[in-house]
């Protein structure tokens, strides 16, 4: 599969699972304490696992914008 039809897929449900966790946090007192550590805990690492995924897949943006390269000096 190619980088930008993961990502096209990949970042919404990144963004999906970060609401999820959200709703869960704000939910907390409704949920029933089993569901609420087992969404939460699940969600969290979810979120966890797409977001390296994210900037794995992001590499060469992140690797050009945070480590450019040195600048050449002219003699």
């Amino acid at each position: 599969m190619k980088r930008n039809t993961m990502l096209k897929i990949l970042n919404p449900l990144l963004a999906l699972l970060l609401v999820g966790q959200v709703f869960t946090g704000l939910c907390h007192d409704e949920l029933p304490p089993a569901t609420f550590e087992w969404l939460h805990a699940a969600g969290g690492i979810a979120v966890a696992v797409a977001a390296v995924l994210h900037v794995v897949l992001n590499g060469s943006w992140v690797k050009s914008n945070f480590f450019p390269g040195r600048p050449t000096t002219k003699a």
